[in-house]
């Protein structure tokens, strides 16, 4: 059994996020809304990356908004998690195959 250990999960895709917070509807749906407001997938033109053939300029900043990883204490075998907290894996550009690295590191 794991007993005191430090888990780092890890979103394996440059447009993609791995981060923590309550699984609410309403609270998916503001997150989808500010991020698009940040940076709104059209005009692709508007960003220079999407100059290179790719159109996710928008789904690049937005991962670098909500971050690339997560580092959560475990104790006797569970997360040490407060009692609404989540992790959850956000894609912003869609097209890939997820993939996300968990390590565990302690005992």
């Amino acid at each position: 059994m794991i007993k005191r250990v430090l888990t780092l999960v890890n979103a394996m895709h440059i447009t993609a996020s791995v981060f923590i917070n309550n699984d609410e509807r309403g609270l998916h749906q503001d997150y989808d809304d500010w991020l698009e407001e940040l940076a709104p997938h059209e005009p692709i033109s508007r960003y220079r990356h999407n100059r290179t053939g790719e159109d996710n300029g928008d789904a690049h900043l937005k991962r670098q908004v909500m971050g690339r990883e997560v580092v959560v204490a475990v104790t006797n075998g569970r997360l040490d998690f407060g009692p609404w907290e989540q992790i959850f894996y956000g894609e912003f550009d869609g097209r890939r195959r997820k993939r996300v690295l968990v390590k565990i590191i302690g005992e």
